[in-house]
């Protein structure tokens, strides 16, 4: 996941397209999970431009907690959006 780290437009794309989707689709678990990761975007290209950490960044503790969370939104939101496309038997 250090793809983020260097390149943060990365996730910035990934919550559009799943912002978009779930827009799409009318899914809130996907319009959430494009929101969080286009946060997450924001923050890291924060931190890369060095606007959100002043000093040391190399030790990134924040990250055990935000990249769980957004896997987890990751996975809930394709689970969605999977869901969406699927015809539903009656």
């Amino acid at each position: 996941m250090t793809i983020f780290i260097e390149y943060p437009l990365v996730a910035v794309a990934l919550g559009v397209v799943l912002l978009g989707l779930g827009r799409r689709a009318h899914r809130r678990v996907a319009v959430g999970a494009g929101l969080a990761w286009l946060l997450y975007g924001l923050y890291e290209m924060g931190m890369k431009q060095r606007w959100l950490c002043t000093g040391e960044c190399n030790i990134r503790v924040d990250l055990l907690l935000i990249y769980p969370v957004l896997l987890a939104g990751l996975v809930a939101a394709l689970v969605s959006l999977l869901r969406a496309r699927s015809p539903h038997p009656r």
